[in-house]
């Protein structure tokens, strides 16, 4: 099997941190680190990392997103966003965004707003929940809004994103975040001590596009952007599996395969150095440590591709490189430090 893997915040962003990055084993990851051709490329977001494999150049993240959605809604017509649910708050004179993978946000209060929308603003578009988290806006008419992906953006500083455009949707979400601001819905969250849904982020805006065939045979993945680009590929995606062990057991050897492995992303982006630490153990256990075994025997080749805040990391290995038992591994607080130090200087 040709494999990669796309494994975003692979090292933790905080080489100091005592608590994701403490003593822990990580054999399989630093021997594969170790014989591994590196290289680094500017920092990019996980979006644009994950549709460069398919298709480079690819913005319209929004109607892929929602074709990989279990939501039923179709994206083949129109303009669509990504219109996802956001608090932002004042911090150190600072506008920081928390988007709702960093607060509950349940399935009737996300329809009750969406709702209120959707009476409010139909001369803009259509809003559509997929889940609580997730939402989606259908455009009435195509416009230009070039924006970050919202994992760019989560738990980050977002004064400049909103400052200086002048975009029809920048000055019409104004609105929007005064309409938010007296619904009913967040003055319950707010009499309840939660954060309010006082903004969205509108982003990933386009139509459908028309994918080629992609490099790979298979794609296992649980994100719906993934699974999106996938469908539009003329793939039919299949659940990420637990682990090498029962990737191999379903996928001939002959096959290239590409797995998107995304669990430590969300605690990167929520400052959560024990999830992040559980999500690399299990990753240590499931993958590395099997791929160690398996290089050279039923992988004949890995790629791993890992989008962090160093920049956007690629490690490349064949079946020879498991000779190469000269080369000492390190550990991944070595590697973040070593990181960190070339970033800086």
């Amino acid at each position: 099997m040709r494999l990669t893997l796309l494994v975003p915040e692979l090292i933790w962003p905080e080489p100091a941190d005592q608590i994701a990055l403490g003593e822990k084993p990580t054999d399989g990851l630093s021997w594969l680190e170790a014989r591994a051709r590196f290289s680094r490329q500017a920092r990019q977001p996980f979006e644009l990392a994950l549709s460069n494999l398919f298709k480079p150049g690819l913005d319209a993240f929004a109607p892929l997103r929602l074709l990989g959605e279990k939501s039923g809604q179709t994206a083949q017509d129109g303009c669509w966003l990504c219109a996802d649910p956001v608090h932002l708050r004042f911090h150190q004179e600072r506008i920081i965004l928390a988007d709702a993978g960093a607060f509950d946000l349940d399935d009737a209060e996300a329809q009750a707003i969406i709702a209120s929308l959707n009476s409010e603003f139909a001369d803009i578009g259509q809003f559509h929940a997929a889940t609580s988290r997730r939402w989606y806006l259908r455009l009435n008419s195509a416009v230009d809004h070039a924006v970050k992906p919202i994992s760019a953006v989560a738990g980050r500083r977002v004064d400049g994103e909103l400052s200086g455009k002048n975009s029809p949707l920048t000055r019409w979400l104004n609105e929007v975040q005064m309409f938010l601001h007296g619904h009913p819905v967040n003055e319950a969250r707010q009499n309840q001590g939660k954060p309010a849904v006082n903004s969205l982020w509108l982003w990933g805006t386009g139509s459908l596009p028309t994918l080629g065939r992609p490099p790979f045979d298979a794609v296992c993945t649980d994100n719906p952007l993934a699974i999106g680009l996938s469908l539009a590929s003329g793939l039919s995606p299949q659940a990420c599996p637990t682990g090498l062990d029962a990737l191999l057991a379903k996928h001939p050897t002959g096959s290239s395969t590409l797995v998107v492995l995304d669990s430590l992303q969300s605690p990167v982006l929520y400052e959560d150095s024990n999830g992040w630490r559980r999500s690399s153990e299990a990753l240590e256990q499931n993958w590395f440590a099997p791929l160690r075994k398996q290089l050279g025997r039923k992988v004949e080749a890995l790629t791993i591709i890992a989008p962090t805040v160093y920049g956007q990391l690629e490690y490349q290995l064949s079946a020879g490189d498991r000779w190469k038992f000269w080369r000492k591994g390190r550990s991944p607080r070595q590697i973040a430090e070593q990181l960190a130090g070339e970033k800086s200087s």
